[in-house]
C-alpha cells in the first residue's frame, strides 16, 4: 500500500517520537491538536508533526491512523475519529495502544461500523531514537497499511489471527518488564521501611548482580512514566482475568504505580534536562511516602 499521509493520535511522549521518525523518513505526518496542552503541541512541533484544524481533516487526509495514547482514552479517542468519517473515507486506523484485547474489538467494531478499516497494533520498547528501530506488531484483516510503514524508519511485523493478537503481546510482554519493575520497586521500598537496604543491597550485589544492575537503571528511569502505566497495568489485569487467570498481580502492579505517582520524585516528564535520582534516593522518598 502507497502511503503519502499518517494521522497521529496524540504526539505525546511515545506518540511525537514515532510521528518524527515517520518524518526524518520523508513521510508527511499530521494531527488535530484542539484542546491538547502546550507540552504536546511543543512536542509536535518540535517532530515536525503538521496540526489540522479538526478530526474531518485528519480523516479526510490520512490513509492511516495510529492511535498512540494513554489507555484511558483509547475508546473516547476511537469514537471521535469514527464520528469524523464521511461515506468514501478511505481510512485504516491502527490502535496502537497498551489495551487488553477485548478492549481492541470494541474499539474495532467502533471503527468499522462508521465505515472505516481496523488494525490492531501494539509498540515493544521504548520510543524510537538515534540508530534504533522500534518494533510494532500488527493483526487482522487491514494489516496492509501498517506493513507500509516498514519502508518509513519503523520495524512492523505482522500476526496471525484477528485484532486482538498483537495487543495480546504487548499485554504479556508488559506484564514482564513493567509488572517486574513494579515488583522490585515495591521489594526495595519495603527493605527501606524495615531498614535493611544495606545487607539487601549487598545480597543482591552477590546473588544476583545482573538484577541489581537492572533495577538500577529501570526503577529511576521509571518515575516519569509511573502515571501512564497505571492504567496499563489495569488493562493487563483486565486481559488475565478474562482468560480465567487471576489479574490481582497487576492490580498490585497498578497500586504501586498509583503510590510512585503521587510523589514529587516522579514529577517530571521525560525530556527534563535534569538526571534522574539514584536508585537509593528514588527509594527513600517512596518509603518517607509511605509515613
Amino acid at each position: 500500500m502507497e502511503l503519502h499521509t499518517v494521522g497521529l493520535l496524540s504526539p505525546g511522549d511515545m506518540g511525537h517520537a514515532v510521528g518524527a521518525t515517520l518524518v526524518k523518513h520523508g513521510l508527511r505526518v499530521i494531527t488535530c491538536l484542539e484542546g491538547r496542552s502546550a507540552r504536546t503541541r511543543a512536542l509536535a512541533a518540535e517532530a515536525g508533526i503538521e496540526d489540522v484544524a479538526s478530526y474531518r481533516e485528519l480523516v479526510n487526509q490520512a490513509q492511516l491512523i495510529l492511535s498512540i495514547v494513554v489507555p484511558a482514552q483509547a475508546v473516547a479517542v476511537a469514537e471521535e475519529v469514527a464520528a469524523a468519517l464521511a461515506p468514501g473515507d478511505e481510512l485504516t486506523y491502527a490502535d496502537c495502544n497498551a489495551i487488553a484485547p477485548q478492549t481492541v474489538r470494541q474499539i474495532e467494531a467502533i471503527i468499522t461500523t462508521a465505515g472505516g478499516r481496523f488494525a490492531d497494533a501494539s509498540i515493544i520498547g521504548s520510543p524510537p531514537r538515534e540508530g534504533a528501530r522500534t518494533r510494532l506488531y500488527t493483526s487482522g484483516d487491514h494489516t496492509e497499511a501498517m506493513m507500509a510503514l516498514n519502508a518509513w524508519g519503523l520495524d512492523v511485523m505482522a500476526l496471525e489471527g484477528g485484532a486482538g493478537q498483537a495487543s495480546g503481546l504487548k499485554m504479556c510482554y508488559a506484564a514482564l518488564t513493567k509488572g517486574l519493575t513494579a515488583l522490585c520497586t515495591e521489594l526495595l521500598t519495603a527493605a527501606e521501611a524495615l531498614g535493611i537496604s544495606e545487607p539487601l543491597a549487598r545480597e543482591l550485589e552477590a546473588s544476583q548482580g545482573p538484577m541489581l544492575a537492572r533495577m538500577r537503571r529501570g526503577v529511576p528511569a521509571m518515575l516519569p512514566k509511573a502515571r501512564r502505566w497505571v492504567g496499563e497495568m489495569e488493562e493487563i489485569a483486565a486481559t488475565f482475568g478474562a482468560l480465567g487467570l487471576t489479574p490481582d498481580m497487576l492490580r498490585g502492579a497498578a497500586e504501586m504505580y498509583r503510590l510512585v505517582a503521587r510523589c514529587e520524585v516522579s514529577h517530571r516528564t521525560p525530556e527534563d534536562p535534569r538526571p534522574l535520582p539514584s536508585l537509593e534516593e528514588t527509594i527513600a522518598a517512596l518509603a518517607a511516602a509511605l509515613e
